[in-house]
């Protein structure tokens, strides 16, 4: 008697990325080839919103067995260089984006980037298709052209000239090729990348760190006042870490830990909320503003990420929030299937640094340059040192045999966002689609200190936001603002699905 074939749940950013993840499931392929294959294919043709010059947490639950953290986010690079060398190599870029932002781009803003080796170490721990197969559609819908989505096209809206209008191998990744700028559904090709994706799909993603890409890399940094060295490169590893848990009602739900800084603010808050054995926007609102003070005090200007992580956790562990010690562009991709198998990947380039790897097609990083992620200052971290991330993909399964993967882009509003679908998800067994669409509040800290609580559209959550004596700023119906949470859900009683966030563009299905 043959078994039933698998199937598998895939959230992914649009069509190219489920179809990468559908195409690897008729091959054969399981929950973590399924979100490798949509996660390379979304850094591959969402130019602007990720890259494979980027980094990424990939989290894994085996069907048996732990749940582990892949950490392939970026590092502060300048391993034998000079002081002199730092605080070079960028510009200014000021922006409309979000509301108005500043950033650093250029050479000096590019960090080590790790997001392909992660996705190759979790295919070849977890996967069962060779590494060239789940590469494989990446570089066929690059070479044969994709549609440009909406969150890329509104994005390069903003940035195209300003940001990326600076270097020719940028200006061709992100317009068309008579120089007009990119509309939703504008078909995009990279030929240059899908060659570079071939070559990746054959040798490697050394390639990208120790191989002919890599060197390229580093000689082009070089030449330019970045500080990316071959001795970066070399020295780079994907750190196998072992997720935080928490029990949230019947859950049991696992985040990346500590240096990251989204993985404990999301466990901290769920943590508060199941003590609270409810879901209220008061409720919300007083632990949003509690944890989010406390990392802009704390993490936000941490040395030792990773020794005041786990100091928080082991804080509200013991006291619960009054045991607090004192003191941005993103895609994410789940995949479950009916094996019971779940994966979570979340990637990120920042705001991007406007400049290629020449002949290559290739977009780098920003991570220096972003400034949420460098309240220390411009290149002061030692090489080496992973930076601070918001990335927070999750896995967790329930008592009654469910498995569940999730995650979300959207800067500091990925914990936010998180926290309050996994609160109505977790806590009041709403289902994917409820606890999605359900309206969202995020709480801002301006430089005078003042919170400001940023909102949807809800009478419920105004009246929360007055009755605490806060000012709020209400974005609307499903603002985009609020991030794109994305779900896969195997239920205890085998049903499969999957869910996408209509406040940016998602594509789901079950293949």
């Amino acid at each position: 008697m043959t078994s039933p074939a698998r199937r598998v749940a895939i959230a992914a950013t649009g069509p190219a990325s489920l179809g990468a993840g559908q195409a690897v499931v008729a091959d054969g392929g399981n929950a973590v080839d399924a979100a490798v294959a949509a996660a390379i294919a979304s850094m591959s043709t969402e130019p602007g919103i990720v890259s494979l010059a980027g980094g990424a947490f990939v989290t894994v639950w085996p069907a048996s067995g732990a749940p582990v953290v892949l950490d392939g986010n970026v590092a502060m690079p300048g391993r034998g260089l000079s002081r002199e060398a730092f605080g070079a190599g960028v510009r200014e870029v000021v922006t409309d984006y979000g509301g108005g932002v500043t950033m650093h781009a250029g050479h000096g803003s590019v960090a080590v980037p790790g997001a392909v080796s992660a996705c190759e170490a979790a295919v070849t721990r977890f996967g069962s298709r060779p590494w060239a197969s789940v590469v494989a559609p990446a570089a066929a819908v690059c070479r044969d052209g994709y549609p440009v989505g909406g969150a890329a096209a509104r994005y390069l809206g903003f940035v195209a000239d300003g940001l990326f209008g600076h270097d020719a191998g940028a200006r061709r990744v992100t317009r068309n090729p008579d120089g007009s700028p990119f509309v939703a559904g504008h078909l995009a090709r990279n030929v240059e990348l899908a060659a570079v994706l071939d070559a990746v799909a054959r040798d490697g993603a050394a390639l990208l760190l120790t191989g002919e890409i890599g060197q390229a890399l580093a000689a082009e940094l070089a030449a330019h006042g970045g500080l990316v060295t071959e001795a970066d490169l070399t020295a780079y590893e994907v750190v196998e870490r072992e997720p935080v848990r928490r029990r949230i009602g019947d859950w049991d739900v696992a985040v990346n830990p500590p240096p990251s800084v989204g993985g404990p603010m999301l466990a901290v808050m769920l943590s508060e909320l199941e003590r609270t054995h409810r879901f209220s926007w008061d409720d919300v609102l007083r632990i949003q503003r509690t944890v989010l003070a406390y990392r802009l005090a704390v993490h936000d200007v941490s040395r030792d990420l990773d020794a005041d992580g786990h100091a928080l956790l082991a804080a509200v562990e013991r006291h619960g929030l009054a045991g607090l010690p004192t003191s941005s562009s993103t895609a994410h991709i789940s995949a479950v299937d009916s094996d019971g198998l779940a994966c979570a990947v979340t990637m990120s380039s920042g705001y991007g640094s406007g400049v290629t790897i020449p002949g290559t097609g290739i977009l780098l990083n920003n991570a220096l340059g972003e400034p949420e992620l460098n309240r220390l200052g411009l290149h002061v971290l030692e090489p080496g040192t992973r930076l601070a991330s918001n990335m927070a993909p999750t896995v967790a399964r329930s008592l009654d045999g469910g498995v569940l993967a999730v995650g979300s882009p959207g800067a500091d509003r990925i914990t936010t966002a998180l926290m309050q679908v996994l609160a109505q998800l977790c806590l009041h067994g709403a289902d994917l689609d409820t606890a999605i669409q359900a309206p969202r509040v995020h709480v801002r800290f301006e430089e005078s200190g003042e919170a400001v609580v940023e909102h949807e559209a809800s009478p419920e959550i105004s009246e929360a936001i007055a009755a605490a004596g806060l000012r709020g700023l209400d974005h609307g119906e499903l603002s985009m603002y609020f991030g794109g949470v994305g779900a896969a859900h195997l239920r205890g009683d085998g049903d499969l699905r999957a869910a996408g966030d209509p406040r940016r563009e998602a594509a789901v299905g079950v293949s």
